[in-house]
């Protein structure tokens, strides 16, 4: 009987983080080896974008920033003034994962190429795109992803 109870409380939990709603604070990436969620502010406006994640020291584990260019389009990011090392996760307009670029260097000038139809690149601590295993393919949740044909819906 406790076990059956266990079993149904773990079922509820994990149901529950499966159809979360979306926040526009929030992403949630998925792929067939691990699901994580991740704490973003967003930068939608050029002024937001140029200025990113420049000047911050720290940013929290779970945290990072997501830039959107709508509509997609080729770009290209660089460290100038950031003093944390990035992983950078560029997405097409579905929400799809098409290039991760792990351990940007803080301050280095040389230019990071998403690719040529770039829709959303998040930011977040290096090291956490291999720690969970963000990859080519790898599926974001987020409302922004709600115009095309998202493949993981709110």
């Amino acid at each position: 009987m406790k076990t059956a109870f266990a079993l149904a409380i773990l079922t509820f939990m994990f149901c529950g983080v499966a159809w979360a709603e979306c926040r526009p604070d929030r992403v949630e990436l998925r792929n067939d080896l691990a699901q994580v969620r991740f704490d973003i502010e967003l930068a939608v406006t050029p002024q937001e974008r140029s200025r990113g994640l420049m000047f911050r020291e720290s940013m929290p584990s779970r945290s990072g920033m997501m830039f959107i260019f709508d509509p997609p389009q080729p770009v290209a990011f660089w460290m100038k003034n950031t003093l944390i090392p990035l992983d950078m996760v560029f997405l097409d307009q579905t929400g799809v994962v098409t290039r991760v670029h792990e351990g940007a260097i803080p301050g280095d000038l040389t230019p990071i190429e998403g690719g040529d139809s770039v829709y959303a690149v998040l930011e977040i601590n290096s090291g956490l795109a291999k720690r969970y295993a963000i990859r080519p393919g790898t599926q974001m949740r987020h409302e922004v992803f709600l115009q095309g044909p998202a493949i993981w819906p709110c």
